[in-house]
């Protein structure tokens, strides 16, 4: 027992020996990253948007804002449509499968960090050819009964492995936020396709009620065509002009199908599988909380994943530049080796070695300096990328600010020349009626009339679509806040699919 407990100990001392070397070679080096650390390159930001002058937003709307941005509409219908895009869109689904990937890989670079260990079992037997040399004119058969254990590990000496987690860290950030920014805009794709349906439910109605005044005009006519009072002429106007428009009243019928199927397909149904009842435009566009410039680089997802995808192209530097240096890997074997089962796992069946081995590339025909300029310039393509991004944000707000602007103008123009063209009608349909004007001259009056009133619904339907823009172009309530941090990405989640 005695000459055990010795044996392990001189077994024992080598190894405690090795175990403190790489501990102290760890703790030298583990400050110790080739490649530059990440700094957020700057943008400029103007101190206020060009189109917001003059404009006052009630400052509670910001919280309305937040999460389900829609029910800032107030319309249940939508808000029951935008609630299955989460659930069931395929688009948004295969995104947020492919965070998973991203999610997977920062797992994967972070295996780096630790040794690689197997263990193997292996049993033999063999008989050696009696006229081998040395063999005698002998014959003998051996048995090799051998378990091994094997470890190798490469300290991150240079931090090439340090940057490929920060690398697939950020990689998997901006995975998030590209999930984030299709489901923005599918959801505000959504609201869009809703309120263009709901504006030709409205083109619908009017057109209804249109043919119903004309035919009642049509009655009219023929009445007065019957007393000798208005000619043939009149009456086959009149008819032209029911007919004209039930035609227009049908052809709605195309767009709205259209929509309908395109809602469809967003909420992950097939067209047969929906049907949004008739609901006409009367909603009156909301005050929308757009903040200022600066805040822009923090609440646009797509942004974000720009800035991220700068942040993993910095960190391939590092490993481009982590080639340079020369790779240091520990090895050790251990186990037991005998010819006999009895004595197999018996201490003096024991076997082991450690070892360390240094490699360096002398010559690579200028691989390692391609791969570096490479990385370089992937690096200031993301910076463009990024900055080209933030200034795409800054049109979208300034487009539909304006547009806002602009269209409740035109909406309140329009309202008067509505309301002109029906008095003009009425005035009209009295002169008609007194046989002072022929219905060539009503019908030119409610030409007039009805095309001011589909102009008065487009330009309603534009100012809802142009508010779903804004919100849209805002961020729609999502804040950089929200992306996962470097600790979640490194835990193993909860989500994985069988």
């Amino acid at each position: 027992m005695i000459r055990a407990k010795s044996g392990y100990q001189e077994w024992l001392k080598p190894r405690s020996l090795a175990i403190a070397a790489v501990s102290a070679m760890l703790v030298i080096f583990t400050a110790c990253a080739v490649g530059p650390d990440y700094v957020k390159p700057k943008t400029e930001a103007p101190p206020a948007y060009k189109e917001a002058a003059g404009w006052k937003v009630a400052q509670p709307q910001e919280a309305a804002v937040r999460g389900a941005w829609w029910k800032i509409f107030q319309d249940p219908q939508l808000d029951a449509l935008e609630e299955q895009v989460n659930i069931s869109n395929q688009n948004v689904a295969a995104a947020e499968a492919q965070f998973r990937q991203a999610r997977a890989l920062v797992q994967a670079a972070r295996a780096g960090y630790f040794p690689n260990v197997s263990v193997g079992a292996q049993a033999t037997r063999s008989l050696g050819s009696a006229n081998a040399p040395g063999a005698l004119g002998t014959t003998n058969q051996v048995s090799d009964l051998l378990l091994t254990g094997t470890a190798s590990w490469e300290p991150d000496i240079w931090g090439k492995v340090r940057r490929s987690v920060e690398a697939s860290q950020a990689s998997a950030q901006a995975s998030e936020a590209d999930l984030e920014s299709l489901r923005l805009s599918t959801q505000a794709t959504l609201a869009q396709n809703y309120f263009q349906l709901c504006a030709l439910d409205a083109q619908k109605k009017l057109l209804d009620a249109t043919v119903a005044a004309y035919q009642k005009t049509l009655e009219l006519t023929n009445r007065r065509y019957a007393s000798g009072v208005s000619s043939r002429a009149d009456v086959l106007q009149a008819e032209t002009q029911l007919k004209t428009t039930q035609a227009q009243a049908i052809d709605v019928g195309v767009q709205r199908a259209q929509l309908e199927h395109a809602i469809a397909l967003l909420v992950g149904k097939p067209p047969s599988g929906l049907s949004v009842p008739v609901t006409p435009l009367a909603a009156t566009p909301v005050a929308v909380p757009f903040g200022i410039p600066s805040e822009l680089l923090e609440r646009r997802p797509d942004i974000a994943a720009a800035e991220r995808r700068i942040a993993a192209a910095n960190a391939q530097i590092g490993v481009a530049k982590a080639a340079y240096y020369p790779n240091v890997v520990l090895n050790a074997v251990g186990g037991f080796e005998s010819s006999h089962l009895s004595d197999w796992l018996s201490w003096p069946s024991r076997l082991w070695s450690v070892g360390m081995s240094l490699t360096e590339t002398v010559f690579d025909a200028g691989l390692r300096s391609a791969l570096t300029d490479q990385a370089r310039a992937a690096y200031d393509q993301t910076v463009a990328t990024y900055r080209q991004t933030v200034l795409g944000g800054f049109q979208e707000v300034e487009d539909n600010l304006a547009a806002i602007r602009i269209l409740e103008e035109e909406s309140r123009i329009q309202g008067e020349a509505v309301s002109a063209a029906r008095r003009s009608l009425e005035f009209s349909m009295n002169q008609y009626r007194a046989g002072t004007i022929s219905y060539l001259d009503v019908v030119v009056v409610q030409a007039i009339l009805l095309s001011n009133e589909i102009t008065a619904i487009n330009i309603l339907g534009r100012r809802m679509t142009a508010s779903v823009l804004l919100v849209k172009a805002v961020g729609g309530g999502w804040n950089s806040a929200s992306l996962p941090s470097n600790k979640d990405l490194n835990s193993s989640g909860n989500d994985k699919r069988d």
